[in-house]
């Protein structure tokens, strides 16, 4: 077990742009009873961050010195009184079903960290920490939401917005791999055959397409059987139009802050996913858990890495990188 009382941990004392993140020393605890101390070897970066970071988040960051970071890889350095599924040297990752502003306390952007064991997931055999750290929330969220809420099923058409971020790339791997045909949307051209090369079977770029016309183009009129929504709004509604009769829409992110309008034309489900409450169950930790796990090692899952930085001391800019919208894929932090 380290001796350190410290650690490294990326925190901001304010809400604004990337430029109010800093790292700092902050106090490491020792792993208490059903805790675990984590290497921290490599962090993804999400949306989520971004928007917390900013204020605009679902819930407040707890300010000054809030912590920050859903995702990371590492390897287990001591394990508390009562823990029996770790031990010393195992290698994890963390399962991102916590609130990062707590008290200041969670938030994995650091070099070491306390975390219950219940917030971590085995990591992969023969998966390595960058790539790890790119998988687990987009392939959760994208599992989670279009498989246990969706009930997306072989053969299903199933539009997927926002195609090029992190989840969106994973949700057309996830799509492929059980059967189902993803339909991606994107804003502009660049993005097209980036797109198309990852397994979506059509790229609507909606700054010169109408979804609704392409998705009912493709479909040979029907519609797709699930919408897998990350932007909400007002189009929101616009999209339930893109959906066979029955179908099913899934909104999982607000990327349009304004308030999503429920579509009209019914029948059909409208479901709100929060990927937390599916990882916080242990049994639904499990499922998700074996689906990536098996994806990641017949490679059917391949985590898109838009770019890795080097150190800590690189996540202002790697926060510069998601806000500026050119990436696609994931984005990490070596640590």
């Amino acid at each position: 077990m380290t001796t350190r009382q410290t650690t490294r941990a990326v925190l901001f004392h304010e809400t604004g742009g990337p430029e109010v993140l800093a790292v700092e020393e902050v106090p490491l605890s020792a792993p208490g009873p059903g805790q675990l101390l984590v290497r921290v070897e490599a962090i993804g970066l999400n949306r989520a961050e971004a928007l917390f970071r900013a204020g605009t988040y679902y819930y407040p960051a707890t300010l000054p010195g809030s912590r920050l970071g859903y995702e990371a890889a590492g390897v287990v350095e001591a394990a508390g009184p009562g823990v029996t599924a770790y031990a010393p040297g195992d290698a994890v990752m963390a399962a991102a079903n916590f609130d990062f502003g707590v008290h200041g306390v969670h938030g994995v952007h650091a070099e070491r960290v306390v975390l219950p064991e219940w917030y971590v997931v085995p990591r992969p055999d023969g998966v390595d920490a960058v790539t790890a750290a790119a998988a687990w929330l987009t392939y959760s969220t994208a599992y989670g939401g279009m498989v246990e809420a969706g009930g997306l099923r072989p053969g299903d058409p199933v539009v997927i917005t926002g195609a090029s971020s992190g989840v969106g790339t994973a949700a057309i791997q996830v799509a492929r791999r059980i059967g189902a045909v993803p339909i991606a949307t994107t804003r502009g051209e660049g993005k097209r055959r980036r797109l198309l090369d990852l397994g979506a079977a059509r790229v609507i770029t909606t700054e010169s397409e109408s979804v609704v016309k392409e998705v009912r183009r493709f479909t040979g009129g029907r519609g797709a059987r699930l919408v897998f929504d990350a932007i909400g709004g007002p189009g929101f509604a616009e999209l339930g139009d893109a959906l066979e009769p029955g179908g099913t829409a899934v909104l999982y992110g607000w990327l349009d802050h304004r308030p999503a309008t429920v579509p009209m034309n019914w029948p059909l489900t409208v479901r709100g996913y929060a990927n937390g409450a599916v990882v916080a169950d242990e049994e639904g930790r499990a499922r998700i858990a074996g689906f990536i796990g098996s994806g990641l090692r017949d490679g059917t899952l391949a985590p898109v890495i838009a770019e890795t930085f080097e150190g800590l001391e690189r996540i202002t800019d790697a926060h510069r990188l998601m806000e500026s919208d050119t990436h696609t894929g994931k984005i990490v932090v070596r640590v």
